[in-house]
C-alpha cells in the first residue's frame, strides 16, 4: 500500500513539474511510508523515495518504513542534507509542504540544499489521502466505535459539581482502556453559557443544574481518527432547549441525507444551514457543516456555504451543525459519513435523542 501511496505523489511531481517533493509533517510521513517516530523526512522523486531519520529511530525504520529507502543520518535530518549529494544537483525544483514547514526549517532547507530550488505545495498528500481504502476505513470505524463507547461510559460520571476537565480527562482516559492510541485532538467539554463556544475546550468551570453540556472529542486507531460531537442536559431540558436542540438534529440529519457520490459538497451544507435558516437562528451558526478526516482530524473536502468539492465512494466526512447562542449554551450534534457506493453510512451509534443526566 505504502508503494501505490508514494506513486500519487509520484504523478503529482510530475504533474507539477518537480524534481522531487520534501514531506516534513509526520502524519504525512506516516501515511506514505508507515514511520510513526517523531523525527523524520521523506524525500520523494520521480522514481524513488527517500526516508530520513537519525540514530534513535534505527530499529524501528527497519520494522516499518516501506516504499522508501531509509537513510540513518548522523545529526538531525535537514542539517545531513548537506552531505547527502545524490540530492544536490543544480537547479533542481523541489516542493515543499507550504502549509506545514516551519520558516525556520525552510531557511535551515535553503541552506543545506544551495542549489535547489525550493517551490511552495499545497494539499499534495492531503488529497492523495482523501479516498479512503478498506483497511483506512476499518480503523476509522474502530476509532468512532472507541469514541461511541467512552461516551456511554461518561455519562454515569455526569452529576451537577463536576468540573468540565475532569469530565475530559475521564472521557480521555476511557477511550486509551478502550484501545485508542491518543486523543484525536484535545477534547471540549463545555457546559451552561459555555456551551455557546464552538471551540470550548475544557475548564474549571463546575457544571450545573440545568446546564446544557457540550462534548466534541475523537479517539485515533492505528493512526487514524474519529470525531464526534453529543449535547446533553444535566437535569430535566426546558422548552427552550428542546426546541434548540429540536431544530440542529433535524439540521443534522437532513445535512447526512444529502451526503452521496457526485453531491457537491456545498449542497449537504446547505441542506443543513436551511433548516436553522428558516427556524431564525442564522446569525447563531457561523462555521462550516463538516470536513474530512482521515490521519488528519480537519482534511479535504470541506462541507461549507462556499465549498465546491464532488463527494466520491471512499470519503469520510463529517457532518456537524450548531446553534449558539452568547450568555445561553449552545448545541451541537456530530456523526463521522462514509460515502458509499450508492448513499452513505452513518460510522456513529452514539444516541442522537436529547438525552437527560
Amino acid at each position: 500500500m505504502s508503494k501505490e501511496r508514494i506513486q500519487k505523489i509520484q504523478a503529482f511531481i510530475a504533474k507539477e513539474n518537480l524534481d522531487g517533493l520534501i514531506i516534513s509533517r509526520l502524519v504525512s510521513i506516516r501515511y506514505l511510508c508507515g514511520f510513526t517516530g517523531s523525527a523524520g523526512l521523506l524525500i520523494v522523486q520521480p522514481n524513488r523515495a527517500w526516508f530520513l531519520t537519525d540514530f534513535r529511530y534505527q530499529e524501528q525504520s527497519k520494522k516499518q518504513v516501506k516504499g522508501a529507502r531509509t537513510i540513518i543520518t548522523k545529526g538531525e535530518t535537514i542539517a545531513a542534507l548537506k552531505e547527502l549529494t545524490q540530492f544536490h544537483d543544480k537547479n533542481l525544483r523541489y516542493g515543499y509542504e507550504a502549509d506545514y514547514l516551519l520558516a525556520n526549517d525552510l531557511t535551515r532547507l535553503k541552506e543545506n540544499l544551495p542549489g535547489a530550488i525550493l517551490i511552495p505545495t499545497v494539499d499534495a498528500v492531503e488529497l492523495s489521502s482523501i479516498i479512503k481504502d478498506k483497511d483506512e476505513i476499518e480503523d476509522t470505524q474502530q476509532a468512532v466505535d472507541i469514541g461511541d463507547v467512552a461516551f456511554e461510559r461518561i455519562l454515569n460520571i455526569l452529576k451537577p459539581g463536576i468540573r468540565e476537565m475532569e469530565v475530559a480527562a475521564e472521557l480521555e482516559y476511557q477511550m486509551r482502556m478502550l484501545g485508542s492510541d491518543r486523543p484525536a485532538f484535545e477534547t471540549i467539554v463545555a457546559s451552561g453559557y459555555r456551551s455557546a463556544l464552538p471551540h470550548g475546550i475544557a475548564s474549571k468551570k463546575k457544571i450545573a443544574k440545568g446546564d446544557f453540556v457540550t462534548f466534541d472529542f475523537g479517539a485515533t486507531y492505528n493512526g487514524y481518527v474519529s470525531d464526534m460531537t453529543r449535547t446533553v442536559v444535566i437535569g430535566k431540558a426546558t422548552a427552550r432547549q428542546k426546541k434548540i436542540y429540536g431544530i440542529v438534529l433535524r439540521a443534522q440529519k437532513a445535512g447526512i441525507r444529502k451526503v452521496g457520490p457526485r453531491v457537491e459538497t456545498q449542497a449537504v451544507d446547505a441542506a443543513a444551514r436551511n433548516i436553522i435558516d428558516r427556524a431564525g437562528y442564522k446569525k447563531y451558526f457561523g462555521h462550516g457543516t463538516g470536513h474530512g478526516i482521515g490521519l488528519f482530524v480537519h482534511s479535504k473536502p470541506r462541507l461549507g456555504p462556499r465549498s465546491t468539492e464532488i463527494l466520491k465512494k471512499g470519503m469520510i466526512v463529517t457532518v456537524e451543525p450548531g446553534i449558539y447562542i452568547p450568555k445561553w449554551g449552545g448545541v451541537r450534534i456530530e456523526d463521522d459519513i462514509l460515502v458509499t457506493a450508492t448513499g452513505r453510512r452513518i460510522l456513529n451509534q452514539a444516541p442522537k435523542n436529547l438525552l437527560e443526566v
